[in-house]
């Protein structure tokens, strides 16, 4: 539950990548911004300012959400999952093993939003098709690989997690 402060500050908690982070923001502050400038989990990207590019999604409360038309105080009493939090224990996710394997990255500056909108496709349906797969991340754009490659890497990785590895 968020309250307002002296000087307009709202007081928020939110739970980042599992980890639980309780801040007086601004009412205006943008998701994106408390996870780059704040809590400096610079891995989320700001594309557009538009919600077009989808360079900014992350996973709020299991849903994929372009954090750059997200208010901070919209995600208070949230789980976020940011890119910095698919890795565990040292080990790269399934899904990004899977874009480096199959190259489903160029310039890299998409790549966090393409990943988390494929967690959230992936969370929803661990099994989909090619054209599934290119409705899952219809919100990101990439400007270098022409998507086959992306494409590709989120379907070995959906084979990769079915399988356990």
């Amino acid at each position: 539950m968020s309250t307002t402060e002296a000087g307009g500050r709202i007081a928020i908690e939110v739970t980042v990548n599992g980890t639980r982070h309780r801040r007086e923001v601004e009412p205006r502050l943008l998701l994106v911004q408390l996870l780059r400038e704040d809590l400096r989990l610079t891995g989320t990207h700001i594309g557009c300012d538009t919600t077009y590019c989808g360079a900014c999604t992350v996973i709020v409360d299991g849903e994929p959400v372009k954090s750059c038309t997200m208010l901070a105080v919209q995600a208070d009493g949230a789980e976020i999952l940011t890119v910095e939090g698919l890795a565990r224990d040292g080990e790269l996710h399934p899904l990004q093993r899977a874009f480096s394997e199959n190259h489903g990255l160029q310039c890299g500056y998409c790549t966090p939003g393409m990943l988390m909108s494929a967690h959230a496709l992936l969370a929803r349906n661990p099994d989909p098709d090619r054209k599934q797969i290119r409705k899952g991340i219809q919100g990101n754009l990439c400007r270098c690989t022409g998507y086959h490659n992306i494409i590709a890497a989120i379907d070995a990785a959906a084979a990769a997690m079915r399988e356990g590895k």
